[in-house]
């Protein structure tokens, strides 16, 4: 239910800093590209007046819409001035307050109201530059956005909701033409949120807040007209792009859950943390990362106090192409977790007889490769291609740069690189041939076998077959108490493991 009443989420956003990002270099100007822009981005900007006062155009009842499946989000702003300072610069100031209406219907039919009150005041946007490329630099001692007016179906919910950014600032360059170009780099102090809300249909209730410091984000894009954006696959030809990145510091979240008897609770603290974001005709781009991160949780259904646990570092990426081609793509995936901890109380309750090691475990996927589409994913109907029965995508080539898995006294390394010959399938069913090999190093295999021998969680017999198999797939390093080594290769259409053909 949470997730229906905020779907216009992303475009509110971009609906709060919309104001300071679009001028030009006379008051008509900047109004009549205001709504030009406007258009690009799917919204519709209307006014109930405007009048010339000196070297100010004043705008009156300005409303904006946005649309998008199953609702709105519907702005109204009672004053905006365009003044021309005389220097071929122009000012942008506004109401301080301004209320925003988000209406939606689910795909169960039922209808959700929200009412936000948002405060900007003192906000001031410069446009310098040229018709052809304009520079907007904005600051502001805060915005703040209030939500404590919420119906679902007509009838109220118990909601409140306040996100606050302090000191946000930043400049916007757009560039004239077909399409229109946007670059931004923002900045802010800080961004807070808070929330308290029951369930109306549960009677549950959640309670959370949390605090991120030092944010600087930048991104550059290219604007289509929204109709056109409209079928993805058609905008990536036409020229869309976007490219952006957004970096933070330390923060905190704290979060009470209380549905029924059940009471949770949990904190989390991270010391830093990074996302990345790219779309074009030649790729997706989808990643970020956090370090330094502590997790704590309590709740009835733990059999301990609280559950603590954090990381070093996290990451996660994906690169991949996106349009259907004959010739393939850069794609790379990366998964990351490096020194993950768990508290010696949830350690006690695993291992009392402090049998296993306790370091920190890690796992890190490196890969990166070739592919290519044979199906147009970003069209209309590219889900129903993809749950065809033809393979959808390629494989041409694939480097596994990194690969670590690191847990209870074992270890495990690796690298590799392959090639995949798409235009045989049968040799290895429904696969293209490969060609290539994977090295592996295995670091304490034999005390973790072991161990879990010792604790009672494998039995002598399935530990017995473990060895074997490691026996037959890999190899003891000369002079080593406990290491092994395993090359496993596929060549001459066939399977090897150390040499040893078994395919």
């Amino acid at each position: 239910m949470f997730q229906k009443m905020f779907k216009g989420g992303p475009l509110l956003a971009a609906l709060l800093i919309s104001t300071a990002a679009h001028a030009q270099l006379t008051a008509d100007q900047v109004w009549t590209n205001w709504k030009d822009v406007s258009v690009a981005s799917g919204q519709t900007v209307t006014a109930a007046s405007e009048s010339r006062e000196g070297d100010t155009l004043a705008i009156r009842g300005l409303t904006i819409v946005s649309a998008f499946d199953g609702g709105s989000i519907n702005g109204t702003i009672e004053a905006v001035n365009f003044r021309e300072l005389g220097d071929g610069t122009v000012e942008v100031t506004m109401s301080s307050d301004y209320p925003v209406v988000v209406n939606s219907t689910g795909s169960d039919g039922r209808k959700s109201v929200v009412n936000i009150a948002v405060r900007q005041p003192d906000l001031r946007i410069i446009a310098s530059g040229s018709e052809a490329e304009t520079r907007y630099d904005f600051t502001a001692p805060f915005v703040k956005a209030v939500v404590s007016d919420v119906t679902l179906d007509d009838k109220p919910v118990e909601m409140t909701l306040e996100v606050d950014i302090t000191a946000p600032g930043g400049s916007y360059l757009v560039t004239a033409g077909t399409p229109k170009q946007l670059a931004s780099a923002i900045t802010a102090d800080s961004a807070a949120l808070t929330l308290a809300m029951t369930d109306p249909e549960t009677g549950g209730k959640i309670a959370m807040k949390g605090n991120i410091n030092d944010l600087a984000g930048n991104s550059t894009g290219n604007l289509l007209d929204a109709a056109m954006a409209a079928d993805m696959s058609q905008a990536l030809k036409a020229g869309f792009a976007t490219d952006g990145s957004l970096a933070y510091g330390a923060g905190t979240f704290e979060f009470d859950v209380a549905e029924a008897a059940e009471v949770t609770k949990g904190s989390a603290t991270v010391g830093s943390g990074n996302i990345v974001f790219a779309l074009d005709a030649d790729r997706l781009n989808y990643g970020g990362g956090s370090k330094d991160v502590a997790v704590t949780l309590s709740g009835a259904w733990s059999p301990l106090p609280s559950v603590a646990m954090s990381y070093g570092e996290a990451a996660f990426n994906l690169l991949m192409p996106v349009s259907k081609s004959d010739e393939p793509g850069n794609f790379a995936f990366l998964a990351k977790l490096v020194d993950f901890t768990l508290s010696d109380d949830v350690w006690s309750l695993l291992d009392p007889g402090k049998v296993l090691p306790r370091d920190p475990a890690t796992i890190v996927i490196d890969t990166e490769g070739k592919a290519s589409w044979a199906v147009d994913i970003m069209a209309p109907d590219g889900a129903e291609e993809l749950a065809g029965d033809t393979i959808p995508v390629r494989l041409h080539a694939l480097d596994i740069t990194g690969l670590t898995l690191k847990a209870a006294g074992a270890e495990v390394t690796g690298d590799g690189a392959f090639t995949f010959d798409n235009a045989d399938t049968t040799t290895f069913p429904g696969v293209p041939l490969p060609t290539g090999q994977l090295n592996l190093m295995i670091v304490g295999a034999n005390g973790l076998v072991d161990k879990l021998v010792q604790m009672g969680l494998l039995p002598e017999d399935q530990a017995m077959t473990a060895r074997m198999m490691m026996g037959l797939f890999a190899k003891v390093v000369e002079g080593s108490d406990d290491t092994l080594t395993s090359t496993l290769e596929f060549r001459e259409k066939g399977f090897f493991v150390n040499g040893q053909r078994l395919q």
